[in-house]
């Protein structure tokens, strides 16, 4: 469980955000007992009296965890205390010397109910040494329940990266705001559950997780033009395009149209199909004034005739989203194809599709969804178990933790007419695609286990229900 619209941060951005603080007037280490009184009010709550092992690293992840040791023992814990050698930084110092405790080595220590991990915290970016990380996953495996502080140990801050983390964390208590490890990579599996405390620490970022949308139901006079008009494009694999079809229309869009070369083929009674059998005939039919976005690519095919119509709806004057075969026609040429476009263009691949578009991007997923939405003038939605949105000005969101029942065939074409049908409604850049990734990711948890992409659509009206 990911906290819905937190802020998300690199560990320079943290630093950087700390010190506006400290700049202000707050101690640091009032900050840090804050942040150690957070950890110890989460210890305690998930305790329920057992016995606690507290591990400190030399650093101030390390202070505050010392912290926390104090006030949980004042609070009549049973704490016990172990540290990886002496603290580090002068603000962990000082905690340390607030305890009056006995102080361990990590190496001797003994398994108990309840381990809180303060080792290594924001700004980790090598491996776990080697014997560390086996002690420390041999105390998580023993333990009943497990608490991080920031992020495990083991985690590329800014990646999500597996650095040695153990598995089998419980919670992880995120300091100030979430940082890129809790919703990228490894991070998701290694963090569990994320709680945050954000200590009244203002940060200043353009990333945050997927947010629960504000819908509105359609007005007294709203009719199916005022509600938007969807115009999907068939191709040789016609079921996907049904899908995505079903899913505008069930995604809340007033009239939806099916062009492609079957005009009796199968489907709901209320979509309406189009007899498309030519580029020139889609250049036509887009040329229709009522059109308000275009879905094109699920079971495009990629055959010539696909990349006449892929050319085809590229000139057309229309909102556009991508996905499937007409991102695989895109290929390496993909910033060429899409910084021409003067409508706004949305692409919805996974990590697949969007490796071979945007090879040698570096850095995070975010960073590198962030360059390639810069330099396609595109919004890009990088499908995963960590969804990344980034727009060509700067927005980025994150969705983490959607159902992995969702690895199935067609519901990346749910998610591309579900994404239409917020676009026509009046979305533009990461909020239509925002909306629609949340509605996909809960429409999933109500379908329950083994869904089929049929089974999802028929789920997003609820979905769509607890957002009115």
């Amino acid at each position: 469980m990911i906290p819905s619209g937190a802020p998300i941060v690199t560990a320079a951005e943290m630093r950087a955000a700390e010190q506006a603080v400290f700049a202000s007037g707050v101690a640091q280490d009032t900050l840090m007992e804050q942040a150690g009184a957070a950890v110890a009010r989460e210890t305690a709550r998930f305790a329920m009296g057992r016995s606690i092992l507290i591990l400190a690293g030399p650093g101030n992840n390390g202070g505050d965890a010392y912290v926390a040791a104090r006030l949980l023992k004042n609070d009549g814990h049973d704490v016990s205390l172990v540290a990886t050698g002496a603290p580090a930084t002068g603000a962990a110092e000082r905690m340390h010397a607030l305890w009056h405790g006995p102080t361990s080595s990590l190496y001797a220590a003994r398994p108990r109910p309840v381990l809180v991990d303060g080792l290594f915290g924001t700004g980790m970016t090598r491996p776990l040494e080697r014997g560390l990380a086996a002690v420390f996953a041999d105390l998580c495996s023993q333990a009943e329940f497990t608490l991080s502080i920031d992020l495990p140990s083991g985690i590329d801050t800014d990646t999500g990266a597996d650095l040695g983390a153990p598995r089998g964390i419980d919670v992880t208590l995120a300091l100030g705001a979430l940082k890129p490890a809790h919703v990228l990579d490894a991070g998701i599996e290694r963090c569990g559950t994320v709680l945050l405390a954000d200590l009244d620490i203002p940060v200043d970022t353009r990333c945050r997780t997927v947010a629960r949308p504000q819908l509105e139901a359609p007005g007294a006079h709203s009719h199916k033009y005022s509600r938007g008009l969807v115009a999907v494009i068939e191709g040789a694999m016609p079921g996907a395009a049904r899908l995505a079809a079903r899913a505008a229309m069930a995604g809340g869009a007033g009239y939806v149209v099916l062009a492609g070369d079957r005009p009796w083929g199968d489907g709901p009674d209320a979509l309406v199909r189009r007899e498309v059998r030519s580029a020139e005939d889609l250049t036509e039919f887009l040329g229709w004034d009522r059109i308000d976005a275009v879905v094109l690519g699920p079971g495009l095919g990629r055959d010539r005739r696909a990349e006449a119509f892929l050319r085809a709806a590229f000139a057309a004057d229309k909102p556009l989203v991508l996905d499937g075969d007409a991102l695989t026609l895109l290929g390496t040429g993909a910033a060429r194809w899409l910084e021409t476009r003067a409508a706004p263009t949305w692409i919805t691949p996974h990590s697949g599709e969007f490796d071979r578009m945007f090879a040698g991007e570096g850095g995070s997923k975010i960073d590198r969804t962030l360059a390639a939405a810069a330099e396609t003038r595109a919004t890009i939605v990088h499908k995963g178990a960590d969804t990344v949105i980034a727009s060509p000005k700067g927005d980025v969101r994150v969705l983490a933790g959607a159902s992995p029942w969702l690895s199935t065939a067609g519901t990346g074409d749910v998610l591309a007419g579900l994404l239409a049908a917020q676009i026509v409604q009046g979305g533009k850049g990461v909020a239509p695609a925002e909306a629609a990734t949340w509605l996909h990711a809960r429409a999933a948890q109500l379908a329950g286990p083994a869904l089929i992409a049929d089974a999802l659509v028929m789920r997003i009206p609820g979905a769509i229900s607890e957002c009115l």
